[in-house]
């Protein structure tokens, strides 16, 4: 196992494989399991807010799905729904054999395409604490169609025809054809809207994070138009909060809303800013309400008693 001052390097099984992750241990009990979108590997998706779960004392399970960053399968860079739905099953399973952590008090962190797989996860698993969806995505038909408004027609052709022969070759086992993960209008990639080209600068200031690959395999492009996971809020029992970007042009707010609003115990939190803003601008306003949420309903409900950090803002549990 790997590990540096404030995290461990841990694997566990799903899929015939080892998925990769860091375990960041906390003192409160509770436990935050955390995954990126899409292509996006759990050091530039999770670290900035892991970091400050686990300064607030709550355990924190930041993973990388199959087929991406240093989790196992091939081929690589793909996406495939089910088997990130399964990996996110075992991670929830593993998560609650981690060392003081009750698994009564297990929450999801999810972000874009991954804020849709916590909604579905959170459908099959009652018993979870609480979930986060983070500019989620939760229709991809509404989504894709708003994306298409800002890519030029022929790039939309030429991404269509590689998805397909992408598609077609993984039947006789070619290696994916890869496209990037965003680029301007008229280049051939996931995605051209404005504020999705503000990814790099969002996750990966200065390059902090050379090892992602931000590219993926273009047959992704139709699985995640076809995929509408929040239409799976109202079997949710967990309480859920909802954290929607007002000016979000890659995972629209309007459909999470609406399916925030679906759940039996559902919030929307609405900061300024499109896809990235809890990244960016917007990254206190969304950590202190992620926090809050988590202190509620995975502390103040099990009788957890908090103190307060020096400058008064931050409730933690005594002794850190």
């Amino acid at each position: 196992m790997q590990q540096d001052s404030r995290r461990t390097k841990v694997r566990f099984a799903s899929g015939g494989t080892d998925c990769v992750a860091w375990h960041y241990p906390g003192d409160n009990g509770a436990c935050v399991v955390m995954s990126a979108g899409g292509a996006v590997t759990k050091e530039p998706g999770t670290d900035r807010f892991a970091h400050r779960f686990q300064a607030a004392g709550f355990t924190v399970l930041a993973f990388d799905y199959r087929h991406l960053g240093e989790s196992g399968g091939t081929p690589r860079q793909i996406v495939r729904m089910n088997e990130q739905l399964a990996d996110l099953e075992a991670a929830i399973t593993f998560a609650a054999t981690l060392p003081h952590v009750d698994p009564h008090r297990i929450a999801l962190w999810g972000f874009s395409l991954s804020g849709g797989h916590v909604l579905r996860a959170a459908a099959r698993n009652p018993r979870l604490g609480a979930v986060i969806a983070q500019t989620p995505l939760t229709d991809g038909l509404v989504a894709a169609a708003l994306a298409g408004r800002h890519q030029r027609p022929l790039a939309t052709l030429r991404f269509a025809l590689r998805g397909l022969i992408d598609g077609l070759g993984s039947l006789i086992n070619r290696q994916p054809l890869l496209v990037p993960l965003a680029g301007p209008p008229g280049t051939v990639a996931m995605l051209a809207t404005p504020d999705s080209r503000d990814g790099d600068r969002a996750l990966n200031p200065a390059n902090t994070y050379p090892q992602w690959q931000q590219e993926v395999a273009a047959r992704t492009g139709l699985r995640i138009a076809l995929y509408r996971p929040g239409r799976h809020t109202t079997h949710i029992t967990s309480p859920l909060l909802v954290l929607v970007g007002n000016q979000d042009q890659t995972a629209p707010p309007g459909p999470s809303v609406q399916a925030a609003q679906r759940a039996l115990q559902g919030k929307v939190v609405r900061v300024p800013g499109g896809h990235y803003a809890p990244f960016l601008d917007a990254h206190e306003q969304a950590i202190e309400a992620e926090l809050s949420f988590l202190r509620v309903h995975l502390l103040d409900s099990a009788g957890v008693p908090t103190t307060h950090d020096l400058d008064g803002r931050h409730p933690i549990p005594p002794g850190r």
